[in-house]
């Protein structure tokens, strides 16, 4: 049996930013009209951006949030971008923002079926409860992540703070299923 190497698809890299000053929401709203902010429903303002294709939740305290790039180099460009936009509009900004990735979520596909039974009895830290939720949350110490396991052979790895801690995870974690026996081809 020939063993495949997990295919990896960074879905969603969720990033926070601070540029160390008070921000006018209202004024970066009349300024940029794409940015939408009502304060009833959400205390935020949403910039959108196309390119690349991520959302930046910016608040009155200076702070964002930027979800929706594919890597860490993506969102930390995304928010480079937003602060390059506020300048250009006019909107004092003293400071370049300050990036810091929280979390990094993945799909992956192992190209084989997993015994979830015998995975939750087997690898420590797993949790199986089917009529609950239908795959095995195993949470992993280092690196910390949370991968959840599905019978496909799909997996849905968070809780990253880097790239190179996705494929550390998803590399443990498929090693241990092989020499386990816990993979189905």
């Amino acid at each position: 049996m020939a063993i495949t190497k997990p295919l990896v698809d960074i879905v969603n890299v969720v990033a926070s930013a601070t540029i160390d000053q008070e921000l006018d929401l209202y004024k970066i709203q009349d300024k940029i009209p794409s940015v939408e902010y009502n304060p009833e429903q959400f205390p935020g303002a949403v910039f959108r951006l196309r390119n690349p294709k991520t959302a930046t939740l910016l608040f009155s305290t200076g702070k964002m949030v930027c979800t929706g790039s594919k890597s860490e180099k993506m969102a930390k460009e995304a928010v480079k971008t937003v602060v390059k936009r506020l300048r250009k509009e006019r909107i004092r900004i003293k400071k370049d923002a300050v990036v810091t990735i929280q979390n990094i979520v993945s799909s992956i596909n192992l190209g084989g079926k997993i015994d979830l039974e015998k995975t939750a009895r087997t690898l420590p830290r797993s949790m199986y409860e089917p009529e609950q939720f239908p795959g095995v949350i195993h949470r992993m110490v280092d690196p910390k992540t949370v991968i959840l396991l599905f019978a496909s052979g799909k997996l849905v790895c968070t809780g990253a703070k880097t790239e190179k801690d996705v494929f550390r995870s998803v590399n443990l974690l498929h090693n241990m299923l092989e020499e386990k026996d816990l993979m189905l081809y």
